[in-house]
Order: structure tokens, then sequence, then C-alpha cells
């Protein structure tokens, strides 16, 4: 199944200085955007109040998130937690639900929501209340940093071990590339940055890597068979061989994470919406951002080829 030629030669390589600069543009404004705006922090890293709602008979939580919204609560986070009767309330306290001093009143918080909920449906009950201080969605912001660090360093010391030294830095660049413009539109769009947008910026770093995992060994399988190919030659014989491959991949994951948006309710939005975002600009950066890094790196046949080791008896036969 194949959507181009396998064998076409569409000369990518020709517009790649003009690829690289719109790829090094849109990394400075996505730096610039996080940094002036900022990605919009959801509960699970501002901190917030939690509770747990008891109802007697099966609830959906598309009626309280409802309930809640035509009681004046916007942004109200509304989760299932262990079956159909029992649902999780997640919100950042209005001005009127704190005390004197500026701390939140639990009481407050669950009088206004539980009036809320008792408009719609008499039959809930309050089980438990928390509040969530901001020092934890602190700690998890770093901790996701930290992770997505990790991530692409142990991509990094995969490629320079199983392709080459080149290889893992025009990896590890177009990672860099993709997570940065990625989060830079999620800041332009104020979309709610979460725990499930964070696993998704997670899974936009492995599923883009994948792309370049397979031009890569292309690009090493051509290196090897060709005799006088130059090596901007075989980088596009190697983008024209794998776009099909490439962009039915990339067809059918955003196929799947469209029916997760449209299908899957609000609280997996965020994780839907960043991964088609993330798979649209790993797919561009496949085939017009890693190819021409290789080549700015000098990458040659020379760089892929085993590596011999001279026997002195061999030398001295005639």
């Amino acid at each position: 199944m194949e959507i181009f030629n396998h064998n076409s030669n569409i000369h990518f390589l020709r517009i790649r200085v003009f690829s690289i600069a719109v790829a090094v543009v849109l990394m400075i404004a996505s730096v610039a955007l996080i940094a002036t705006k900022g990605l919009n922090y959801g509960l699970d890293f501002t901190g917030g109040v939690s509770l747990i709602v008891d109802y007697t008979q099966p609830v959906q939580t598309g009626d309280v998130r409802d309930a809640l919204e035509k009681g004046g609560l916007d942004n109200v986070v509304v989760q299932s937690v262990g079956g159909s009767r029992e649902v999780s309330i997640r919100m950042q306290p209005t001005k009127d639900m704190l005390d004197t001093k500026g701390q939140v009143n639990l009481d407050k918080v669950a009088s206004t929501v539980m009036q809320s909920l008792k408009v719609a449906r008499n039959d809930a009950s309050l089980k438990s209340r928390s509040s969530v201080s901001a020092e934890v969605g602190a700690e998890l912001k770093s901790d996701g940093m930290v992770a997505a660090v990790f991530v692409i360093l142990g991509i990094m010391a995969y490629l320079w071990i199983r392709f080459e030294r080149r290889f893992a830095i025009a990896a590890v660049l177009t990672e860099i590339h993709d997570t940065l413009v990625t989060l830079g539109i999620l800041a332009l769009v104020q979309r709610e940055f979460d725990m499930t947008v964070l696993a998704s910026v997670l899974a936009v770093i492995g599923y883009s890597i994948n792309d370049k995992v397979v031009v890569f060994d292309r690009i090493r399988e051509l290196f090897r068979l060709a005799r006088k190919a130059e090596p901007e030659e075989i980088l596009n014989r190697s983008i024209n061989s794998t776009l099909s491959r490439t962009i039915i991949t990339s067809l059918f994951t955003g196929i799947t994470m469209a029916a997760l948006f449209f299908f899957g309710g609000p609280a997996v939005h965020g994780f839907a919406i960043t991964m088609l975002i993330g798979i649209l600009v790993g797919t561009l950066s496949s085939i017009f951002v890693a190819s021409p890094i290789l080549l700015w790196l000098g990458v040659s046949k020379k760089d892929l080829m085993p590596v011999t080791r001279e026997n002195p008896e061999l030398a001295r036969r005639p």
C-alpha cells in the first residue's frame, strides 16, 4: 500500500536552507511564546480543590459538568471514580471561596458545589474533600521536565550505539524542535496543560523518533549498497522511499487521535489534541529537517561502514 511511488525522486533537500530556516524561526517563536504567554497549567500543576461526590443512581460525568457550569463554576475537571455512581471534581477556587487570609475555605467550596449539583439531582452527597497545594504542582512540573530530558538523552544514546554520532545529534536536535514547537502551539492557543497533556508530550517524543529511525535505517542501507552516490542523493532517496510509510503511519495515527477526541470525552481532549499537533510537527520534521541536519553534519558512507581490523598475515601476502 503506497501513496507515493517507491522510486519517486522529489528533491526535498533542494529546499533544505528554507526548511531549516523555518524550523529555527518556529523554535525561536515557540520559546518566545512560552516565555511571554506561558503554558496554561491546569489543576494538576497549580493546585486547587478536590471533592468526591456519591450518587445513589448512575450519573454521567457530562451531566455533572453541565450542572456545575449552570451554577457558575467553569473549568472544572470531572472524572468517574470506581464506577458510575462516584465522581471526582477538581477545580480552582474562586475569590468567594477564600477566607479573609486568602486561604481556601473548604466549607464554602463544598457548599457551592453541592448546591449546584442538587439543583440538577438531589441524590448527590459529599464523600470527601481536600485541597492540593501549589507546591505539589511545582514538583510535578519539575518531574515532567526531568522525564522529558531523560527520554531525549536515552534516545540520543540509543541512536549513537545503533547508528552513529551524527545520527544521534540530528535526532536530538529534531526532537527538541518537535517538543518546543508543540509546546509553543499550546502556549499560543492557551490550551490547558495538565498531566494528560504532559503524557502526550512524552508520547510525541517517542512517536517522532520512530519516524526518524525509519528514515535513518534506510539511509544506512542505501549508503552501504551504493558505490559512488553522493550523500545528498542518498538522503533524498531515503526520504522518498520511506515517504509513503511516513504519511500512512501519521494519517492513521491522526485518525485514531481524532476518534479519541470526538468520542473519548473531555477528559482526553487535551491528550488527543496535543498528539495531533505533535504528529503533524514530527512528520514534517522527519521529512524536511532531520536529513538536512545530517547533511550539514557531514554524514558519509565511511561513517556507516563496518569497521574491520587489519590482519597482518593478510597484509604480508602477495
